[in-house]
């Protein structure tokens, strides 16, 4: 007799049971219910995330001289609200950055060129990439950056470029060949910004750089 056919007998034997808390079969099992509510929470972490990292962002461009007036342009929100957002972080918050070049070698910096690169090797190849999916985990909030996730990451981007060597311009490897290298002797230094918005600015001067962007 098979479990369902013994449930169907028998049906107060899914009292008590762990699997079915609800002592219901037609509704969710607890094994279920696990994996809804850590997607949802995915979700609203990634948001959490993008939110706090955003304000960042709109203070680090007021500290520029961006106006108000233009950061809400440029964000779609009001002035008011850029205002509150700015104010939040204080006067001297974030930390200034000094003049953005590509070359630099602290670990979230070297994250986010990694990041842009995989990007233009994934739309480069139509989405056919090895590195795909796990570029659209990391748009999503789905992957983060830890040691392991980004190690994951340059596996796919290494083979990658081996595979589809004669398809990709040859700057793609050079990036790589340099972000490679940092990766591997970190300088020791803490550069001026969080990790979030350090990897987030490295991320668009890399696409940018290898896009032919300004």
């Amino acid at each position: 007799m098979t479990d369902e056919d013994e449930i169907r007998r028998r049906p107060d034997s899914l009292n008590g049971n762990p699997a079915f808390p609800s002592g219901n079969p037609a509704f969710l099992s607890e094994e279920q219910a696990v994996r809804m509510f850590a997607g949802m929470n995915e979700v609203i972490r990634a948001g959490e995330e993008m939110r706090q990292l955003r304000s960042e962002m709109m203070a680090l461009f007021a500290g520029a001289g961006w106006t108000q007036e233009r950061i809400a342009r440029l964000t779609g929100m009001s002035q008011p609200a850029v205002s509150k957002q700015v104010t939040k972080h204080g006067p001297g918050s974030p930390q200034p950055l000094a003049e953005l070049t590509l070359d630099q070698y602290d670990t979230p910096w070297l994250e986010g060129r990694l990041w842009g690169l995989a990007e233009e090797i994934s739309e480069a190849l139509s989405d056919s990439a090895r590195c795909s999916r796990f570029v659209d985990a990391l748009g999503r909030g789905r992957k983060r950056f830890t040691l392991l996730e980004v190690d994951a990451l340059r596996r796919l981007v290494e083979e990658d470029l081996m595979l589809h060597r004669e398809e990709l311009p040859g700057g793609f490897r050079t990036a790589y060949d340099a972000i490679s290298r940092g990766l591997d002797t970190p300088v020791k230094e803490t550069a001026p910004g969080s990790a979030s918005v350090r990897r987030t600015l490295a991320h668009r001067i890399q696409r940018d750089r290898l896009g032919g962007g300004n």
